[in-house]
């Protein structure tokens, strides 16, 4: 393939990246233990942890899971929100020569349960917080060792017992549960499973490139999840890809591991999990935010300390925006504001841009791809409208349904094929046949067009298409458009059964004007688009429904109240 748009690659990123640089994921990550040992890794409620006890805890961890027995490859999942002990869990569970089943800590009972079986995963780590899920399930599950954390585990003697007990006593934000025992099922407190592997050996694992490292399952918006079989070769070369990218836009900071990366998005979810391996990578530090949702103290940890890299989706940055305090925070640090997971709106980049003086860099990826693709070079000025140009060693195509290239400016399926690509959808065969075309691109089920530079634009999802009367209509463009009329703070879009039209757009919106009227709106979106993708019916709300991770669901506003 002709790949054209390196010509228009920031100065300094090479097209390519070696994966066979390292045996596995785990030497990438011992390796930046050893090398930078007495640096700081993360820190959380002021609480700091170095590489080297990183390291220490995460071989103790990895030794005692060694000794359950537990075969090679077993899955263990990890239901953590953003604490120390999701890092030490994760590289405890690689080392030991295990698979890490990420789990979202809010899962319902159904959800959870779904996962664990899909998996297979023998052992969970899991915050008390979410126990009582996990009592209502694991009898149908294979789980057998439970290892029980609690928040204040890793946060210092004296903090962690107090925060601890605040958080089972006076937030009570510990449910009741109870956790059956039988057929040799074990609970262990986290803190006991550190201790008593600190006396044990960590074997050597003998995972390879191409052992697995992470099911990764996907969003599940539309249904079932289904897990993403990503190897330690897919994670090896999604980091050295990120890492390619995103170091020139840190030049002015010298040293790439003086960098304080926010971590605000949930670990367990791909876009943070990489950006974490990158920053383990480099030798820099998280800041770790166990609730962005608490933006009063989200921006107060803002202000402590000068901040570099700020990943976010479009919602939580659109969130910060809209809080009084947020204009108070010192942005003169800030290199990168990474833009991904949902498409980023154009008027909450410009308004992002306005109050940081820091553009927004819009990126697209997918659990699938360990949440690399495509991004914009790290020097843009501006908001593009894009979601850039494919990163080291990927290839973009743009198909049609037979699988056919189509040329530049033709809209279709994009396709991607890179060595960060998962191998496939774990026990899923037939998936797996639809997901990848006869030349081995995956299909992303996302439409977009390819200019001459190489910089790619999503239209929208297949299944999110409106057809009204005939004529396409996409979703993404109606919210890109009516997220810049004044007073709408955020916009979702969706088709509704219509006897003339086959389809009408209705679309939901959250506005911050008390004054704005669905006249207002209608009036904006006639003078911005043409008739057939004019709503129909607009209807406000106080909020949007979204998931832990952002994303809005227009399933559920399909859905009649």
């Amino acid at each position: 393939m002709n790949r054209h748009w390196l010509k228009n690659y920031p100065e300094g990123v090479a097209h390519d990246i070696d994966t066979e640089q390292f045996s596995s994921l785990n030497q990438l990550l011992e390796d930046s233990f050893k090398r930078h040992a007495a640096k700081p890794f993360s820190v959380c409620m002021d609480c700091w942890m170095s590489y080297g006890k990183l390291d220490e805890l995460s071989s103790a961890l990895g030794a005692w899971l060694q000794s359950l027995g537990l075969e090679p490859g077993a899955r263990v999942a990890i239901m953590l929100p953003n604490v120390p002990q999701f890092s030490v869990t994760m590289a405890a569970v690689l080392r030991a020569g295990y698979t890490c089943v990420n789990v979202n800590p809010l899962y319902t009972a159904r959800e959870l349960e779904h996962q664990l079986k899909d998996s297979g995963a023998t052992a969970i780590v899991i915050l008390e917080n979410f126990a009582c899920t996990l009592a209502d399930v694991i009898e149908r599950t294979p789980v057998k060792h439970v290892v029980m954390a609690s928040m204040g585990d890793l946060l210092g003697f004296w903090y962690g017992q107090w925060l601890t007990f605040a958080v089972r006593h006076l937030a009570k934000l510990v449910p009741a549960y109870k956790l059956p025992l039988g057929d040799g099922r074990a609970v262990t407190p986290f803190s006991l499973a550190i201790a008593q592997g600190s006396r044990l050996h960590l074997k050597p694992a003998h995972s390879n490139l191409d052992s697995i490292a992470f099911l990764q399952y996907t969003g599940g918006t539309t249904g079932l999840s289904k897990g993403a079989v990503l190897t330690h070769r897919n994670i090896v070369a999604a980091v050295l890809q990120a890492e390619a990218w995103f170091t020139p836009a840190l030049k002015k900071i010298g040293d790439v591991s003086r960098t304080n990366n926010i971590a605000a998005l949930p670990l367990y979810h791909i876009f943070a999990l990489t950006l974490s391996l990158l920053t383990m990578r480099w030798g820099a530090h998280l800041t770790l935010i166990p609730n962005p949702r608490d933006f009063g103290n989200f921006i107060t940890v803002l202000k402590k300390r000068p901040f570099h890299m700020l990943p976010a989706v479009n919602t939580l940055f659109n969130a910060l925006l809209q809080h009084p305090q947020f204009k108070t925070v010192d942005f003169s640090d800030l290199c990168v504001s990474q833009a991904g997971g949902m498409a980023a709106s154009e008027g909450t980049a410009r308004h992002w841009q306005e109050v940081t003086g820091c553009a927004m860099v819009e990126g697209w990826g997918m659990s699938e791809t360990c949440a690399i693709g495509t991004n914009n070079p790290v020097n843009t000025e501006a908001f593009t409208g894009t979601i850039g140009l494919p990163l080291p060693s990927i290839e973009i195509d743009i198909k049609d349904d037979d699988g056919n290239s189509l040329g530049i400016g033709e809209s279709g399926e994009i396709c991607i094929k890179g060595p960060q690509v998962m191998v496939g959808y774990y026990r899923q065969p037939e998936e797996n046949k639809k997901a990848f075309t006869s030349d081995g691109f995956m299909r992303t089920g996302d439409i977009g067009i390819m200019d001459t530079n190489g910089y790619t634009k999503i239209i929208d999802r297949k299944k999110d298409m409106i057809i009204v009367s005939g004529f396409n209509v996409f979703p993404n463009e109606l919210e890109n458009v009516i997220s810049l009329c004044p007073g709408v703070v955020e916009c979702a879009a969706i088709g509704v059964v219509d006897k003339s039209q086959g389809e009408a757009i209705k679309v939901f919106v959250v506005k911050n004007d008390s004054t704005l009227t669905e006249e207002d709106v209608s009036a904006y979106c006639k003078q911005h688009l043409t008739g057939y993708k004019r709503p129909k019916y607009i209807e406000f709300r106080d909020d949007l429904p979204k998931t832990n991770v952002g994303k809005i669901l227009r399933r559920e506003l399909r859905t009649p109240v």
